[in-house]
């Protein structure tokens, strides 16, 4: 006997469960608080969606566009930690809410950190290929936190 599933039933067999989507962004969130750029990219699909907004250079397309975005964030940013504070999940997405601690040694979103401590807001919007990887990924940062923090006089 055949069985014919529709197109939702279809998403819905091959759809990821929170666990699966909370290990993924797990592994993600962990390769970023080693600095280690080489693990971050692993975890993003080979054409994913990068887009950190407020970043320069905007949205990215491709593991190795991302690249120059780690970089400067580990360059910029040091002793991190970050709390999740909420999530909400879909199908092949979810959305994490975070709060980061830490240092600016660089130069964060342009501006001068100095060394000095910093703590702001997250929002990640995170969806998942089919094999479970990361497709896109946007992040909203609190920008005006950041400036408040880092003046730049």
């Amino acid at each position: 006997m055949v069985s014919y599933l529709s197109s939702q039933e279809q998403e819905r067999i091959t759809a990821m469960t929170r666990e699966e989507m909370d290990r993924k962004v797990g592994e993600h969130f962990g390769f970023e608080a080693r600095d280690d750029v080489e693990g971050v990219l692993a975890t993003l699909a080979p054409d994913v969606v990068h887009d950190i907004v407020g970043w320069q250079l905007g949205p990215t397309h491709g593991r190795n566009a991302a690249r120059p975005f780690y970089d400067a964030l580990f360059a910029d940013l040091s002793d991190g930690k970050v709390e999740s504070l909420r999530r909400l999940y879909g199908d092949d997405f979810l959305v994490d809410e975070s709060h980061w601690r830490g240092k600016a040694p660089g130069t964060p979103f342009g501006l001068k950190g100095k060394g000095r401590p910093l703590e702001f807001r997250l929002l990640h919007v995170i969806e998942f290929a089919k094999n479970g990887d990361i497709k896109r990924e946007n992040v909203w940062v609190d920008l005006a936190a950041i400036m408040q923090q880092l003046p730049q006089g």
